[in-house]
């Protein structure tokens, strides 16, 4: 960042441990990735390879080295995990996962109808190998809509137990799932509870794909809240919505 003399929100260098931002790639092509990541890589923690994009993405072995060279970390959509798991295929990701050499993985169940519980059993299997992304909430909207705060909370420490570096709270790519109503609006109740429940934010990765999310989480929880599914066009509007340069946090 250029000096200027303005007092503006501190933000760690990476390696970071708070403040993350972890871009999606949803196939884009390879140059527009590697522009990306050459123009924005100080702003770029880690880069998901979302849902299944991985097995139909063209130069996916260019881009991961693009990503180590630039020391930035990646994993595979949790979609990927669950339809190794519908089909009784846990070992062939875990397989997929190590021929990429791989350090991080996400589980989830927002797609497959298994319980926290079990998914917890995957999260502590797969932690003895990687670094574990877990993701709580649900795809479907009405599915989502009856899951309340309580069941989230219990669900995120349950993950936590179980390995899970980090928990991610699904909103999915469009914002209007999981922690988010269909019109996109934040469920407040589940927040909240979150924020009440004394669980480090620092485990804690909001899915924002949008602006609107992206700048409710810097309002209540501060320019270095961990921000997930952030489009790779998005990287430095949203490095200035942590930086208080855009009026939408102008009085960060």
């Amino acid at each position: 960042m250029i000096e200027t003399g303005l007092s503006l929100p501190i933000r760690e260098i990476k390696p970071r441990e708070i403040g993350l931002t972890v871009l999606i790639d949803n196939g884009v092509p390879l140059n527009l990735f590697i522009d990306t990541i050459e123009s924005s890589s100080d702003y770029i923690d880690l880069v998901k390879f979302g849902w299944g994009t991985s097995l139909v993405t063209n130069f996916l072995g260019q881009k991961i080295n693009y990503l180590r060279e630039h020391h930035i970390e990646f994993f595979f959509g949790g979609t990927l995990f669950e339809k190794f798991l519908s089909q009784d295929k846990v070992e062939e990701y875990f397989n997929y996962c190590k021929r990429f050499n791989c350090n991080y993985v996400e589980i989830s169940n927002g797609t497959v109808d298994i319980s926290n519980h079990q998914k917890a059993r995957f999260i502590k299997e797969f932690s003895k190998e990687f670094t574990v992304f877990s993701e709580v909430g649900d795809k479907d909207a009405v599915t989502s809509n009856g899951q309340d705060s309580l069941e989230w909370l219990e669900c995120i420490h349950e993950d936590i137990e179980a390995g899970a570096t980090r928990v991610i709270t699904e909103a999915r790519e469009s914002g209007t799932s999981g922690i988010c109503r269909e019109d996109g609006d934040i469920r407040i109740d589940i927040f909240e509870q979150i924020i009440r429940s004394g669980i480090p934010l620092e485990k804690l990765i909001f899915e924002a794909p949008n602006k609107k999310l992206q700048t409710f989480f810097i309002e209540n929880i501060g320019p270095n809240v961990n921000l997930a599914n952030i489009a790779l066009g998005d990287v430095i509007s949203l490095e200035t919505l942590r930086l208080g340069l855009r009026s939408d946090t102008f009085h960060l």
